[in-house]
């Protein structure tokens, strides 16, 4: 199976921190996972609201990158610092907001702590592409 690891120029470069940002195969997108980053790879926010809403921005950038759209996404990881019912509303609005009443398949991970300070929010995801389904 040959795949493509793509770095989209409107995300920092993650290379440096040991990783891409997206793997594509012919039918399936893997992107990892997505943060409230900068161009360089500072956070940029403090409030956990505003970091689960530039996460998610950063993960349609990256979606677009590879052609495809929140729609063809079928499974998400979504990790959580010192989850509580607050931040999961804040989640799922968030994920209502892009998927509505049909949302892909979720793992979602309370965790102590993530890779960079300050980091409270991190979503990855698979996707399809149109050749797939």
């Amino acid at each position: 199976m040959t795949h493509q690891i793509l770095n989209p120029g409107d995300l920092h470069n993650p290379v440096s921190f040991g990783y891409s940002h997206l793997a594509v195969t012919h039918d399936l997108v893997f992107v990892a996972g997505q943060y409230a980053s900068d161009a360089q790879g500072h956070v940029t926010s403090t409030d956990f609201t505003g970091q689960v809403r530039q996460a998610f921005r950063n993960l349609r950038t990256a979606l677009t990158a590879a052609d495809v759209t929140p729609a063809h996404v079928v499974q998400l990881r979504t990790y959580v610092v010192d989850l509580d019912t607050d931040k999961l509303r804040t989640l799922v609005a968030q994920i209502e907001a892009l998927w509505g009443k049909k949302p892909p398949t979720q793992t979602l991970l309370g965790v102590a702590g993530l890779a960079l300070p300050g980091m409270l929010f991190e979503v990855e995801a698979i996707a399809v592409t149109d050749d797939s389904r």
